[in-house]
């Protein structure tokens, strides 16, 4: 009777297996420059929240699109709302760092620091804290990649990189980003480096960007989702 109730309860769970989705592990400490999912293109932003990151809510929404946002200590515990509408719209939100120092020039205990000091902002707001991280500068070493392992982080890089910061004009952010965008694009890249604390990125890069996605047929999602992993393993 023992033996059979065990093969029943073996193949219930084996049921329930099949009946549910696979989800994906990303592997943590590793730098992750691309998306996996074919089809998906990753818009990433940097730095805030800032004054224009209602807007670019509001531009991400007329397309139906999602986006990472990758925040910063200051900024998040100056924008609370932000963040919340952020998560509510379905975006991902994840680490910058508390100030966003190279993580290559801290010990340990500093690197630890500049992690768990944000997590401690967010926190607060969200009741969740992100286990998905950019190293600001794109700056790392074998000791961050170890931290970052040892306490369970995604590292994420971008292989389209829009040097927004450097064009901030009308003309140049659209002769000179947007042509990088483009350009990177067509080599492959799909997790893309912007900032939303730039009025030029807000107010005439993103949109061009989504324009350029939807034309290309390609789904407009958070970095987490084009990794395939479930958005029950992005924080923690």
């Amino acid at each position: 009777m023992h033996a059979i109730s065990g093969l029943l309860c073996a193949a219930a769970l084996f049921s329930s297996a099949l009946a549910s989705p696979l989800v994906r592990r990303v592997p943590t400490g590793q730098v992750i420059t691309h998306c996996t999912v074919p089809n998906t293109i990753a818009l990433t932003f940097d730095d805030g929240p800032s004054q224009y990151t209602p807007q670019l809510l509001d531009t991400l929404s007329r397309y139906g699109a999602r986006a990472t946002f990758f925040v910063l200590g200051d900024a998040a515990a100056n924008n609370p709302a932000v963040l919340q509408r952020m998560r509510n719209e379905g975006h991902q939100i994840a680490s910058h760092t508390y100030t966003h120092a190279s993580l290559p020039s801290l010990g340990h205990d500093g690197i630890v620091s500049e992690m768990t000091s944000l997590d401690a902002v967010i926190r607060p707001t969200l009741g969740v804290t992100p286990s998905y991280m950019r190293p600001p500068y794109l700056e790392v070493n074998d000791l961050v990649l170890q931290v970052m392992r040892d306490y369970d982080y995604r590292v994420i890089s971008a292989s389209v990189d829009t040097k927004d910061y450097e064009n901030q004009d009308a003309n140049a952010i659209v002769n000179t980003s947007f042509q990088l965008f483009l350009n990177q694009l067509n080599a492959g890249g799909s997790i893309v480096l912007a900032h939303d604390i730039h009025y030029w990125t807000v107010a005439s890069l993103a949109e061009r960007m989504l324009e350029e996605v939807r034309a290309r047929g390609l789904r407009a999602t958070t970095v987490g989702d084009c990794l395939g992993e479930a958005e029950s393993a992005w924080y923690r």
